[in-house]
């Protein structure tokens, strides 16, 4: 339901679903994305706190992973705080703090609709398949659609008059200037935003995609966390994260976009929450939508409560190294610790505690976190690390980096 203001003032009023703001107000509703079998549909929530002026829009999404706590929270406490600032707002921040309901019934990475991440689905014009789409890629066309301002083709089903889920329904005066998804990493997990590259070819020329890449960069500086650089264009294509929430937003659409990494998942870290918020104001700042001054005086500086890297150069995500031996690792480094190539991150044991091997560095670097369980299969990583990085921020798509 619209929370309109005591004039009446209709402005520029910003809708998503069923959520329509009018300036100087706050409004939440529902995004209907899916029919479901037993009647019904498949809805997110969705919240748009719209200023009083008018200004750039900052979107903010979490919960894409059911289990990703932090991230969700992040989400409702940011949009919650920049609504007791509406009258300083020059611009809107709309969230949606669950992007996969599906998953947090489940209380999982996962949601029930398919047994595969539901972050690697969003648009690709390169992404051929012989196959209509799956009720996931559906699902997150629309979403795209409503972020990016486009309409949603032939994948969404929201060109047809005839669909429960019409092109009205999408958005209006919503279309981002720049997001933030917010996730967390895994157990034990130090905190960090990660920078995409920005790939250049037939989407954009090497010149648009380096000043995309720049204005990327500010955001995710002013945002306080470590900044880890994602992995190299072939690795990231192979991984398909350019159909993640930021990956596509930013890679597909050209509209800056990050993901927050904040801590571990299954629980709110109270700490990192108070970070995540802190973050979406550093953002908001840089972008123009309040000033410094206006920020509550409950929210801290960007990086609040976080430790600093511990290592000068830039790094990027590394996930390894494996092991070639099968047993139980045995880590001798934790999260957030440095090392330099040819350290020793973990022994391998058999289960009676003989050793049989060891895990070393390949790159200096730090420790991000442990992989999750103590059983180690041949070629399985230990560990997720942030490794010395000279690649470049820009790059084709087709790039094959060290």
């Amino acid at each position: 339901m619209d929370e309109s203001d005591a004039n009446g003032n209709e402005g520029r009023r910003i809708a998503i679903g069923s959520a329509s703001a009018a300036p100087g107000t706050l409004a939440r509703g529902r995004l209907a994305v899916a029919d479901l079998p037993t009647g019904g549909s498949e809805r997110l929530p969705v919240a748009v706190a719209n200023g009083a002026e008018d200004g750039p829009t900052l979107w903010l999404t979490g919960g894409v992973h059911g289990d990703e706590a932090t991230g969700v929270a992040v989400v409702q406490d940011a949009v919650a705080a920049f609504g007791d600032r509406l009258a300083d707002l020059a611009g809107a921040v709309v969230a949606v703090p669950v992007v996969s309901p599906a998953g947090l019934r489940r209380n999982a990475r996962e949601t029930y609709y398919a047994d595969e991440d539901p972050n690697r689905h969003f648009p690709d014009a390169d992404a051929e398949s012989a196959r209509p789409p799956k009720l996931q890629e559906r699902i997150d066309a629309r979403l795209y659609a409503a972020i990016t301002g486009e309409v949603p083709d032939d994948t969404g089903e929201s060109a047809d008059e005839s669909s429960e889920f019409p092109v009205e329904t999408v958005g209006s005066n919503a279309t981002a200037d720049a997001l933030i998804d917010c996730h967390t990493a895994g157990v034990g997990s130090v905190p960090f935003a990660i920078r995409d590259r920005v790939l250049y070819g037939d989407r954009r020329s090497e010149a648009d995609a380096a000043a995309l890449s720049e204005e990327l960069g500010r955001l995710v500086d002013a945002f306080g966390l470590p900044v880890v650089r994602e992995y190299p264009a072939a690795e990231y294509v192979e991984e398909n994260l350019q159909r993640s929430t930021a990956g596509a937003v930013l890679n597909e659409a050209g509209i800056p976009a990050f993901t927050a990494e904040l801590g571990a998942h299954s629980v709110v870290d109270d700490d990192l929450l108070a970070a995540g918020v802190a973050g979406a104001f550093g953002v908001a700042v840089e972008l123009g939508l309040l000033a410094a001054e206006d920020v509550p005086e409950s929210v801290g500086a960007p990086g609040v409560g976080v430790d600093p890297a511990p290592v000068e150069f830039p790094v990027r995500r590394f996930r390894g190294p494996t092991t070639d031996t099968p047993g139980l690792a045995r880590h001798r480094v934790a999260a957030g610790d440095a090392f330099e190539a040819g350290d020793i991150l973990a022994r391998v044991v058999d289960a009676a505690g003989t050793e049989r091997g060891t895990v070393r560095a390949e790159r200096d670097g730090y420790v991000l976190g442990r992989s999750e369980g103590l059983a180690v299969y041949e070629g399985d990583p230990i560990g997720s690390l942030a490794v010395r990085d000279d690649g470049d921020l820009v790059v084709p798509r087709d790039a094959d980096e060290e």
